[in-house]
């Protein structure tokens, strides 16, 4: 009995503490209920946010993509030395697929280079795809102050030069005294890239005022970054004389670009800078290097990247004097011949790339209705000589189609001719003599 007096008075006490204090209590829980609302709120909000993108993204996907189910494995490098097919030709095999879990995109089509307005130069000065070189080595037509070495990817047939992020560290291909106006092509795969590269993974392209390991005191610069969670784009820098007169970030969107195996295209004109990867030109800066100062050099350069998970790969490396207007040299001379125009290996495919050659005819034909012309192609002396003779033809008649399929020439104004490794212009025992010797003629009739 008195056990149970205890216990009603330890209710009482309880209950009078209770209501007494009711009204704190109930602003205290009104409180915390609206702070549960909004953060209960936010997180409805993230995952619809969420849900959102990934559904946009397969919509996406369906409409670029349809039937593709998720990305398939990166190409990764391997120390198997690839065969070698066909003719020596500089080789760009499709793209590999996207790295980690994104969908490869479709191949692009000749027409969506149709505005591409890059003209290589027509004299090569230094061409190195690595053919002669041997996996593991660092190549021998190159210097470095740091490391690196050839290997090869999967599904690729010729060797990549594998280069290594760090300060003040260069890539530097052999060649110097640079001409007023060239032009600088290559390759590249990017493998391992994923949401957590880093926002300061850059690959740089230096034009300078020398070809050692100095510093510039006369460059001009592009950077283009590999990050995937943000967009950083292209930076163009200079110096001229010593200082930093121009330093931009170009807005650009690169991520998906970056992911697949790309072309880089540089274009020097006296003090005019411009850069293209792929058919896009993002860079166009008509004073860019200084106007009393030779260019000596070439050098590549990468930051930012995790050597743990990341690799930047380079091949099909090209420097060749020229890249001026074609279309005068043609009205004047009746006559061009450019090694611009690049074909898969042993295949008549025409690579992206060249169509800024073929656009050019084209303006030719557009502007004067009288011009008919006879297309030549030409091959190097690797293979059999009457296979040669066959792909030089078809060659001609694939630079003839893109002119009508794409640009709407009246065929009845072209006509074509092979002439295999007939009529070589150059040594054929050496990368820079085969790629003279490849070739394509447009004649005037």
């Amino acid at each position: 009995m008195k056990r149970m007096k205890h216990i009603l008075q330890v209710i009482c006490t309880l209950s009078f503490i209770f209501f007494s204090t009711s009204e704190v209590h109930g602003q205290f829980l009104k409180k915390l209920g609206k702070a549960a609302e909004k953060a209960a709120e936010r997180t409805v909000e993230r995952r619809v946010e969420k849900e959102t993108s990934e559904k946009t993204d397969q919509a996406l996907d369906s409409i670029f993509e349809p039937g593709a189910k998720g990305g398939g494995k990166s190409p990764r490098p391997t120390e198997n030395k690839s065969p070698q097919t066909g003719s020596g030709d500089t080789t760009t095999p499709q793209n590999q697929g996207d790295v980690g879990t994104s969908i490869q995109a479709p191949p692009k089509t000749l027409s969506v280079y149709s505005k591409f307005d890059f003209v290589p130069g027509d004299q090569p000065l230094f061409i190195d795809d690595f053919s002669n070189e041997f996996v593991g080595d660092f190549p021998s037509r190159w210097n470095t102050n740091g490391s690196g070495e050839l290997v090869t990817v999967e599904g690729e047939t010729n060797k990549w030069l594998k280069i290594l992020p760090g300060f003040s560290m260069a890539y530097i291909p052999d060649i110097s005294s640079l001409p007023d106006e060239f032009t600088l092509e290559f390759d590249v795969i990017a493998l391992g890239l994923d949401s957590k590269t880093s926002s300061q993974s850059y690959f740089g392209i230096v034009i300078s005022d020398n070809n050692t390991f100095k510093q510039s005191a006369n460059m001009g610069m592009v950077e283009y970054s590999f990050c995937q969670f943000i967009n950083p784009g292209v930076i163009v820098e200079n110096k001229i004389a010593s200082k930093r007169v121009i330093r931009n970030d170009v807005k650009a969107d690169i991520r998906n670009i970056v992911k697949e195996k790309h072309h880089v295209s540089i274009a020097v004109n006296k003090e005019r800078f411009r850069f293209w990867i792929n058919e896009n030109k993002y860079i166009d800066v008509p004073r860019l290097l200084p106007s009393n100062t030779q260019m000596q050099g070439i050098k590549f350069t990468l930051r930012g990247t995790d050597t743990n998970k990341e690799s930047i790969l380079i091949s099909n490396v090209k420097v060749a004097k020229g890249g001026v207007d074609l279309r005068r040299k043609l009205l004047a001379d009746g006559k061009i011949s450019t090694t611009g125009i690049l074909f898969n290996s042993g295949s008549a495919q025409i690579q992206p790339q060249s169509m800024g050659i073929i656009r050019q005819i084209y303006q030719v034909l557009q502007q004067d209705s009288t011009i008919n012309l006879k297309i030549v192609g030409h091959t190097d002396a690797d293979g059999d000589d009457q296979k040669n003779l066959e792909l030089s033809k078809k060659r001609a008649d694939a630079v003839k189609d893109a002119l009508v399929s794409i640009y709407n020439v009246s065929q009845n104004r072209l006509s074509t001719e092979g002439m295999g490794e007939t009529k070589p212009v150059a040594d054929n025992t050496s990368a820079d003599g085969k790629a003279l010797n490849r070739r394509v003629e447009f004649i005037k009739l």
